[in-house]
């Protein structure tokens, strides 16, 4: 199940060295000879150059300690946690929201985005070349890496505002297509290009039932739909988020929220795209990312940054059951006999980064699960609640909080569903990298931050800052976002 992203070997080093230095790196290109891609031409080959995009995604600068800072300890569900000494280079003043264009975590989920993104045009360039490869394994990897580069795309957006698209491998003796290249485009013409790319991946992807028992982590045609329905979400085209979350089919939300998190619930019915990682040799999990998360302290097993806040805690009603699947309570045991001792210094760390095997290891098996049925139910009554169908909305969001153990909602207006939505969204959600986003797409950050102790800037706090490397080698195509 877990294969596709081990497999880098030889590929990585021919074809995608050098990219996390400079933005354009084009060297990588210059090497790549007929010869060299006749060794990859066939099957397995082709599937190669796929799997280097999935891999990039297990990297310590991709999905790790600085976009853990980025998405997650800006956040209201979150504080920085640690030892109160140790600022893990960024992460206090990401906490308080007081970061400038300098931001190491800023800096680096920018580069390694743009890094993905080149390993997704260098494949969409030569597997049309591969032509001993089958016809229709070929069609479906540029439907992956067109939903891979779609995703990477939203993030950028989602954190950064409009950023340069860049869209093929670039002319290494053009200056006119390098600087085309490192333009900025506006927010909307980014959501163009991903909604193009998403459609491009509906066409060529099989649903998540047509892949064998070993490939399901790959992306499936449920997984574009549902990637487009929250692309949908953030630009509130309302009546699209809910048709296109009515294509995502043969999902279903686990009767079990707890077990979601753990090594059986691992792609299971509710899993429309999540990140899989490897704790067994040879290991290749997320770098870093149990243990930059691990309770810190005598007794503790990692560094203990990203904590849950009190806000977050205060946020669960009683019996939720998702508050202590989300939430390591100190002084307790955890589902797999593990005791966390008084000694650890801080009162709560984040379950879903838990792994009970490799419980310290640097790569583990624990997963993040980006796209999950249940968001597609809260994204549909979100949206059916905004056309004014409440009474269709409304046992959406009582299919999450039955799951959760609570009773039906005493939301009745279309303002009070919407509260309810968006605080379901946030216990339903918590620590799986929506929460800054939500705040921000919504309108309520200045007042969240506020009840969590900290200053939300409006007209500047919205998008995290270009990195000022990024504006130097733009050479004036590109400007810094408002406030930076």
């Amino acid at each position: 199940m877990k294969k596709i992203y081990i497999s880098m070997f030889a590929v990585s080093a021919l074809f995608f060295a050098g990219c996390a230095n400079d933005y354009l790196d084009v060297n990588q290109t210059e090497s790549i000879s007929t010869k060299d891609i006749e060794l990859f031409n066939n099957d397995a080959g082709a599937a190669t150059f796929v799997t280097a995009i999935y891999s990039k995604f297990l990297n310590w600068d991709m999905s790790s300690f600085g976009w853990i800072g980025l998405a997650s300890i800006t956040s209201d569900d979150a504080d920085k946690g640690s030892s109160p000494g140790d600022t893990g280079s960024d992460k206090d003043v990401l906490d308080a929201l007081t970061y400038n264009s300098s931001n190491p975590s800023a800096e680096s989920t920018f580069n390694a985005n743009y890094d993905g993104i080149n390993r997704c045009n260098q494949a969409l360039d030569i597997l049309p070349k591969l032509d001993k490869a089958d016809a229709n394994l070929r069609t479906r990897l540029m439907g992956e890496a067109k939903f891979l580069r779609a995703f990477m795309y939203f993030t950028l957006v989602k954190c950064y505002g409009g950023v340069p698209i860049v869209d093929h491998l670039p002319n290494p003796v053009s200056d006119d297509d390098q600087k085309m290249l490192l333009t900025r485009k506006t927010a909307a013409e980014v959501y163009a290009f991903i909604e193009s790319d998403l459609a491009d991946a509906i066409a060529a992807l099989p649903n998540k039932a047509a892949y064998a028992a070993d490939e399901k982590a790959r992306a499936s045609k449920g997984a574009a739909y549902a990637l487009l329905a929250k692309v949908n979400l953030y630009q509130k085209n309302w009546q699209k988020v809910v048709d296109n979350c009515n294509l995502v089919t043969g999902y279903s939300i686990s009767a079990d929220y707890a077990k979601m998190f753990q090594l059986e619930g691992e792609n299971d019915a509710e899993s429309i795209f999540e990140i899989n990682g490897v704790g067994s040799v040879p290991a290749k999990g997320i770098e870093g990312y149990s243990a930059s998360q691990g309770a810190r302290g005598a007794g503790g097993w990692g560094w203990g940054f990203n904590t849950p806040s009190q806000s977050l805690l205060n946020a669960y009603e009683a019996g939720d059951v998702r508050k202590n699947a989300t939430i390591i309570f100190r002084g307790t045991t955890l589902y797999d006999g593990r005791v966390v001792p008084n000694t650890v210094e801080n009162p709560m760390y984040n379950f879903k980064a838990y792994s009970s095997q490799y419980t310290d290891g640097w790569e583990t098996d624990a997963n993040i699960k980006y796209l999950r049925y249940a968001e597609v139910l809260l994204m549909k009554a979100e949206a059916l609640n905004e056309l004014g169908q409440t009474p269709q909305a409304i046992p959406l969001l009582n299919q999450i909080r039955n799951r959760a153990g609570l009773g039906v909602t005493t939301a009745v207006s279309q303002v009070d569903v919407r509260t309810a939505i968006w605080k379901e969204r946030r216990v339903e959600l918590a620590f799986e990298f929506d929460r800054f986003f939500d705040l921000v797409r919504t309108g309520q950050a200045k007042t969240a931050f506020a009840i969590d102790g900290k200053t939300f800037t409006e007209g500047k706090n919205e998008l995290f800052p270009i990195p000022d490397s990024f504006i130097r080698q733009s050479k004036g195509m590109s400007s810094q976002n408002l406030g930076y």
